[in-house]
């Protein structure tokens, strides 16, 4: 399993520190969570801190939009090279369009569900994903409770994934913890974020260790 810690989690006034903690910690990507105040309720982080946080992450970052104008995100971020950029399914009247965008930038183009979409709602697309990230959480804040359909539903995926395209990546975000990991694992999910599991362990790299199972 690789864990993606969510900076959203983070001491903001320790931004540094605690991004250096994670990465020094054992986790194998950055994830940071973009919302615009539209999309979803809360207004987070712009280029100019994601920036601050690339500059001292030496593991790839996890960038996840949680916005209205999907096109004009994907333009201001990309300078910065994340490893993934994920959109809301929910949001984007031409999501192949920006699927190819995304890629044509040297990033990994990524899909996100909310809890109430299906995976065939991306039947379609799912051979030119990188990855598809499964929100248990309805999106916009931290510290969640885990909504359990996620399971199933990240089963039926797996299955989907499996005869579209096996290469394509899991993700699951929100309420992961050590109670609920090997769920996770058993319906075939590849990739765990977590926000306050991580940053409010008093131990961050035994809180990371014990979701790479």
């Amino acid at each position: 399993m690789l864990v993606a810690p969510s900076v959203l989690s983070a001491d903001f006034g320790n931004l540094q520190r605690d991004v250096e903690a994670i990465c020094s910690a054992g986790c194998d990507l950055v994830h940071v969570d973009v919302m615009d105040g539209h999309f979803v309720p809360n207004l987070t982080i712009g280029p100019v801190v994601v920036s601050a946080i690339a500059a001292c992450a030496t593991k790839p970052l996890d960038v996840h939009l949680m916005v209205e104008n999907n096109t004009f995100f994907v333009d201001l971020f990309a300078p910065l090279k994340p490893e993934y950029i994920s959109f809301h399914i929910e949001e984007e009247k031409h999501p192949h369009r920006l699927i190819q965008k995304i890629r044509s930038l040297g990033i990994k183009p990524a899909i996100v569900l909310n809890p109430h979409t299906p995976p065939e709602a991306i039947e379609y697309l799912l051979q030119d994903l990188d990855m598809v990230l499964l929100m248990s959480v309805n999106p916009g804040f931290g510290g969640q409770s885990f909504i359990e359909s996620v399971i199933p539903k990240a089963k039926k995926l797996d299955e989907m994934r499996k005869r579209l395209n096996p290469n394509c990546l899991i993700e699951v975000d929100g309420g992961v913890s050590d109670k609920n990991i090997h769920l996770l694992k058993d319906v075939g999910v590849d990739i765990v974020v977590a926000g306050s599991y991580v940053f409010n362990h008093k131990d961050k790299k035994e809180a990371i260790a014990s979701l790479k199972i």
